[in-house]
């Protein structure tokens, strides 16, 4: 069995709480793509955790984690995630983590170079995080890149070393007359933060071949959300990888693979971090409610998150780049206490509303269209039964369902693990 889990929207929908919670049912849990660059935030009994780089699966006991070659990982990061979930008292060893040999490394001069392209973009950023994702992604393609493999070869590596950090220096120095990389400082970021990973370095595509044949459940972890993709996002404000499922088989690297299942993950309502179009977007007081009840704020970054009502559009566009089979709709509880809600239905631009999502460079000029339904002003935390919830509360979810053309199975009413309903 293999199931992917992905954002239907602009990241940030719940994607690590409800792989924390589907974990139970699964062997192994895999990150496909992305980097350090997004966090996921799981609460359960032993803590609260944010992971930006280790699969969400990790904090469940006898689940096999598994980072991707379609990943870009700063070692140092992960290095520090590793040391803090020791010390919460989380078991890491190389049998339930394993990194791909194939997955790429983002270095430091990455992280400078994401830095010093937003400072030089002033007023017109892209809303980087400002952790190398770009750049190294950019080496990757320019087959400049290192390979977490080559950490097990460190004469080879450090062989490529001294062409890699000169031809890094033609850009750091060169292009935006920065302190220029020194070789030496990058053997030490390998010697300190790689060559420890040996052990956990391996062919993963193999790894996971054989735990599917031998009828192992596996579980495919994405990063950020549907109109964050390189290719069908709202481009340039995406990220620099593909997290659409179609992609998960190929980062997790097992190309040969198909999957089972997709299951979309999607707000109640809709939040947005960083740069780029957001039509349905909040403003003044009517969005510092929403924020605030929702504690809308970014788990990588801590940047507050924009936000707005459910973006019906947006979350149709999602679901058909995803192939979602089913939904889990998150944040339900935080909708309580409205006597209406409001839902963006459609987008405006020129007299003429659009109900399918536009190419990203009319997006801007777009003009949301709302509709309002009947809302629930009653507290629905502590529900646990589809037969808990009040009647305007199914409502509002078979709403969406009609809406988006797409089942609602699980609904989260809170962030700790059991604040759960299965419909």
């Amino acid at each position: 069995m293999l199931t992917a889990i992905v954002g239907i929207n602009w990241g940030d929908e719940g994607k690590g709480r409800m792989v924390d919670l589907l974990s139970k049912d699964y062997d192994i849990v895999c990150r496909y793509q992305g980097g350090n660059n997004a966090g996921h935030t799981v609460i359960n009994e032993r803590g609260r955790f944010i992971l930006n780089l280790l699969p969400s699966g990790i904090l469940r006991e006898g689940v096999v984690c598994v980072m991707g070659p379609g990943m870009v990982i700063d070692i140092r990061h992960l290095a520090g995630e590793m040391a803090r979930l020791r010390e919460a008292g989380i078991a890491i060893s190389p049998e339930n983590l394993k990194i791909s040999d194939r997955a790429v490394i983002t270095m430091p001069y990455n992280v400078q170079q994401d830095c010093l392209e937003e400072e030089r973009l002033a007023d017109k950023k892209f809303g980087s995080t400002k952790r190398g994702i770009a750049p190294v992604y950019a080496d990757k393609y320019l087959k400049k890149a290192f390979r977490m493999g080559e950490l097990k070869n460190p004469a080879r590596l450090f062989a490529r070393l001294p062409g890699i950090v000169e031809w890094k220096n033609l850009t750091i120095r060169g292009s935006y007359g920065a302190e220029e990389v020194r070789e030496e400082d990058m053997r030490a970021y390998f010697n300190e933060y790689g060559l420890p990973l040996q052990d956990y370095i391996c062919d993963v595509g193999l790894y996971l071949n054989e735990a599917h044949a031998a009828g192992k459940k596996i579980l495919l972890e994405a990063q950020l959300g549907a109109l964050r993709d390189i290719d069908y996002g709202i481009y340039p404000y995406t990220s620099s990888s593909n997290n659409i499922a179609a992609y998960g088989p190929i980062g997790a690297g097992v190309p040969n693979l198909k999957l089972d299942k997709v299951i979309g993950i999607m707000k109640a309502y809709s939040s947005c971090v960083g740069e780029g179009p957001f039509t349905a977007e909040y403003f003044g007081e009517k969005a510092e409610k929403l924020r605030k009840a929702g504690g809308e704020y970014g788990a990588a970054t801590g940047r507050p998150r924009r936000v707005g009502p459910f973006d019906v559009v947006a979350s149709k566009y999602g679901i058909r780049c995803q192939g979602a089979d089913e939904i889990a709709l998150t944040k339900l509880d935080i909708l309580s206490g409205h006597e209406e809600i409001e839902v963006c239905v459609g987008y405006e631009l020129d007299g003429k509303v659009f109900t399918e999502f536009p190419f990203t460079d009319v997006l801007d000029d777009c003009k949301p269209v709302f509709a309002k339904v009947k809302g629930w002003n009653c507290d629905i935390s502590s529900c646990r039964k589809k037969e808990d919830l009040p009647q305007a509360a199914l409502d509002y979810i078979r709403y969406i369902e009609d809406a988006c053309a797409c089942k609602v199975r699980y609904v989260s009413v809170g962030a700790e693990r059991d604040a759960y309903i299965e419909l």
